[in-house]
């Protein structure tokens, strides 16, 4: 158990085997939010790379398959990593969530496989 809530970046497949095709990126990002409760659930808070990615790529006027999308997509992850605490791997191919992976245990933070590998965070009194 903890007492910190922990910033859980959720890594998954979102552009992997989808051909670029929009709706089934759409898909594998809801895959991902699927996810966000559960680590809510347990007293912390999720956080997904493309929820801040995708609006930055949409800002300089293009989109995940533009050539653009890979000097944002990983580069927002790998940002992002320098302020998470432990790093939730969803199930699938995903070369950008493998390198979440690699990059969050070279900074020594926890990889989770399940939610139930979270810890549990104790419940706080609130003011």
């Amino acid at each position: 158990m903890t007492d910190k809530p922990l910033l859980i970046l959720i890594a998954g497949p979102y552009r992997s085997g989808t051909g670029g095709d929009a709706r089934a990126m759409a898909a594998n990002l809801a895959r991902l939010e699927e996810a966000a409760w559960p680590v809510f659930a347990a007293g912390h808070l999720p956080v997904i790379g493309e929820w801040i990615a995708l609006p930055v790529l949409r800002s300089a006027g293009a989109g995940p398959t533009d050539p653009l999308a890979d000097q944002v997509l990983y580069p927002a992850a790998d940002r992002l990593l320098a302020h998470c605490d432990a790093v939730l791997r969803l199930p699938g191919d995903s070369a950008g969530a493998d390198q979440d992976v690699a990059t969050a245990r070279r900074r020594g933070l926890p990889v989770y496989h399940d939610v139930a590998e979270l810890p549990r965070r104790v419940p706080q009194e609130t003011a």
